[in-house]
This record gives C-alpha cells, sequence and structure tokens, in this order.
C-alpha cells in the first residue's frame, strides 16, 4: 500500500497552536487506498501544545533551511531551531515509511505550500512554504496543501 505523510491536524489530532485540530472531510478521498503516515513537525520539533502561533520572518522555509530567516512565535521568542529539527523528523518518517508525496496543512509555517502567513501576525499572506514542506521538498517528496481546509 502506498503511504502518504499528511500532517496530524488534519487528521484529527488536537496538534494545532490552539490546541485543536483541522480535520479535513475532503481529505478521505485523497487518501483512499493509502497509508496515512500522520505527523507534527512542530510538536515533533518539541513545541508544546498548545503554544504561541509562529510565523517565517525574513523569507520562508527554503531561506530558513539555508540560514537567512528564521521562525518566531507570537510574543517574539526564535523558534526556529524547534521548526527545523521537526521537519527533520517528519523527513525521516515520510523516508521510513516510504512516503514519496505529502498533504500539509496550508498557510502554516511548517507544513505550508505555496502561500504562508508574511510574519506580521496580521493574517496577510505572501508567496512560499513552510520549514517542513521545504524539506520535503528538497528530498524528492512532493507536496500538496490539503483541499477543503
Amino acid at each position: 500500500m502506498e503511504a502518504i505523510l499528511v500532517s496530524a491536524c488534519l487528521r484529527g489530532v488536537p496538534c494545532r497552536f490552539d490546541g485543536r485540530d483541522k480535520a479535513s472531510p475532503a481529505l478521505a478521498e485523497l487518501l483512499d487506498g493509502r497509508q496515512a503516515v500522520s505527523f507534527c513537525p512542530e510538536v515533533a520539533g518539541g513545541l508544546a501544545t498548545p503554544r504561541r502561533p509562529a510565523e517565517l520572518i525574513g523569507g520562508d522555509g527554503h531561506d530558513v533551511l539555508d540560514g537567512a530567516a528564521r521562525v518566531v512565535d507570537g510574543a517574539g521568542h526564535d523558534v526556529t531551531a524547534e521548526f527545523v529539527t521537526g521537519a527533520e523528523r517528519a523527513l525521516l518518517a515520510a523516508q521510513r515509511a516510504g512516503c514519496t508525496e505529502a498533504v500539509l496543512m496550508p498557510r502554516s509555517p511548517s507544513c505550508g505550500r505555496g502561500a504562508v502567513y508574511d510574519g506580521s501576525f496580521a493574517g496577510a499572506l505572501v508567496p512560499g512554504d513552510g520549514v517542513t514542506a521545504a524539506l520535503l521538498e528538497r528530498n524528492g517528496i512532493t507536496v500538496r496543501p490539503a483541499p477543503g481546509v
């Protein structure tokens, strides 16, 4: 059975920054006939649930991986290390399961694909990828935002 990495919050796990999930009924069709590997990179990186929201400052996830940007929470604490560790652990989980594709939470500083919050904590979006999405893509895993979220 083909395996696919999926943001744990999309599978009903209450691991988002606000302590809730973001279960997506539209995801069921996409996962049909596949083994879903549920994973939350932020929790795997050592962050608590609930936690302060975080955003990318100075670029996107690719820039974070290159050392040119960082991830900061709403109180100004740098959580870049936790986001990078979580991304590395997500990649390892995906590789161990043989995943060639991932469906991740849109707009997230970890999982966002194509658009992420701009770092102002005002809800504005900019083009870019989250840290985990960037690392997965760099390692040949196709990343898509979840449908219907």
